[in-house]
């Protein structure tokens, strides 16, 4: 068994880590985290997992006199750098949901999060924690960096395009929704039930801080570097990613070429969905699916992509247990073999 720890447990992520670790056959809670809620039990905070995980939440600081095999990262973005660094001595496999350690280098990071960069050698040690592209790599490392739930969705819509270069790259729009989860916990006037409620809006236009890694991510899987008009839409949810993306072809290119290229580049990674319509936030609600639609218009001569996942899932935390499975060598879909919850 992998004994486990969840640094920053009561948020929506470290919740949701819980929900799919409690069904995991290879993995031993040994101990969860709060610092303000520490000594309170976790169905306190969640009441849906009374008499499930009653656990007493601990402060992260007892960790390091722990026998434990993996600790997740539960953490806002410039926390987590703070606990990389406090357990870089220790054997552990450590998978990072936050941005800190996502970017490639720290001076990248500076500029887009507008934050100091306290462990900055960590960005040598970390793998970008996306197994549909370095599967390989996370199987070697010690720490994983886990993809935003917005790239995960827009990466995994590009990818075979980029990979095969498909498309003129300076064309790619990105016009991507997300259920108010995405935001975290913590209330904040932006996500205030009469803001959100009966409204739909965009945000962070021009510099999101995920428009940078996504631009790295695909720039990795061909030689010239790529930019993208990346625009994030509130709807009012609670979870769930919807991307849909636009982009001019190359190259003269078909219907039939187009899906081909789709099916070459998924047929080995088991959480990519190829459809033949549209998907819906709620065919892949509660799952570490990525479903992804791809056709192409003859009449405005754009190819299009529908991209749909649960951003709390293969957006967070189930990419994360994904990662963790492969960092074991167990099979990469232990623990995540669940059907879409619908309606």
């Amino acid at each position: 068994m992998i004994k486990t720890g969840i640094v920053g447990a009561t948020g929506y992520t470290g919740s949701e880590l819980l929900r799919l670790l409690y069904h995991h056959p290879e993995t031993d809670i040994k101990v969860i985290t709060s610092e303000s809620k520490t000594g309170q039990q976790f169905s306190d905070i969640h009441p849906v997992f009374t008499q499930i995980v009653d656990q007493e939440l601990k402060s992260a600081d007892e960790m390091a006199d722990m026998d434990l095999d993996a600790v997740f990262l539960a953490l806002p973005h410039g926390v987590s750098m703070e606990y990389v660094e406090k357990f870089k001595d220790l054997d552990l496999k450590i998978v990072d949901l936050s941005g800190d350690f996502r970017l490639s280098s720290p001076e990248v990071y500076e500029s887009w999060y507008n934050k100091d960069h306290t462990y900055q050698e960590g960005f040598k040690k970390a793998v970008y924690g996306l197994p549909e592209l370095h599967r390989d790599e996370i199987r070697k490392t010690n720490l994983v960096a886990n993809p935003g739930c917005y790239p995960t969705a827009s990466i995994l819509g590009l990818a075979p395009m980029i990979k095969e270069g498909l498309i003129d790259e300076k064309s790619i729009i990105i016009d991507a929704k997300s259920g108010t989860t995405g935001a975290g916990v913590k209330a904040k006037p932006a996500t205030h039930f009469s803001n959100v409620n009966d409204n739909f809006k965009s945000y962070g236009l021009k510099r999101h801080r995920h428009t940078v890694e996504i631009e790295e991510q695909l720039s990795g899987l061909q030689d010239e570097g790529i930019r993208v008009q990346f625009t994030p839409h509130l709807l009012p949810l609670d979870r769930g990613i919807l991307a849909t993306i636009y982009a001019t072809p190359g190259k003269k290119i078909g219907e039939k070429e187009l899906k081909q290229a789709y099916a070459d580049f998924y047929q080995e990674h088991p959480f990519v969905r190829l459809r033949d319509t549209a998907p819906s936030l709620k065919d892949v609600r509660g799952t570490n699916l990525c479903d992804v639609f791809v056709t192409y218009d003859e009449r405005t001569d754009r190819i299009i992509v529908i991209s749909a996942i649960d951003n709390l899932v293969k957006g967070s935390a189930g990419a994360a247990i994904q990662n963790l499975n492969l960092m074991f060598g167990l099979d990469e879909c232990m623990g995540l073999k669940t059907v879409g919850m619908y309606p």
